[in-house]
């Protein structure tokens, strides 16, 4: 079972960036899916999530700027981030769990699966 995840790098402030997190191992399509970010000297914090049912989380530093997604034939999360901010700068992780209830989508420790992060740095 692993997560990979990748489509991290520099961008300037105002630009885009999407990140996937490819699945192996196992099917994403019953999982529910999270990106969390941690900034240096800062606890990690989730971005977005999705249920296996499609509800979504998005925190609110980040609403309307990006969105979650999951391709099943591709057994991929992505997340496209536009209007990035240099506080977006952090390691993203992808994590995935079979189980979770609504109320703790963007909770860390709901999550069992989890890849390894990839940096984003806004900066110009």
């Amino acid at each position: 079972v692993q997560l990979q995840a990748s489509g991290g790098g520099l961008v300037q402030p105002g630009g885009s960036l999407r990140l996937s997190c490819a699945a192996f191992g196992f099917s994403l399509e019953n999982f529910a899916l999270g990106w969390f970010r941690q900034a240096p000297g800062k606890e990690r914090e989730g971005v977005s999530c999705i249920s296996s049912g499609g509800r979504t989380y998005y925190g609110d530093s980040v609403m309307g700027r990006f969105t979650i997604s999951r391709d099943s034939s591709l057994n991929t999360v992505y997340l496209q981030m536009n209007s990035l901010k240099p506080e977006d700068t952090a390691v993203y992780y992808c994590a995935a769990t079979p189980r979770v209830a609504l109320s703790a989508l963007a909770v860390d420790s709901s999550y069992d699966y989890w890849g390894r992060g990839t940096q984003v740095t806004v900066s110009s």
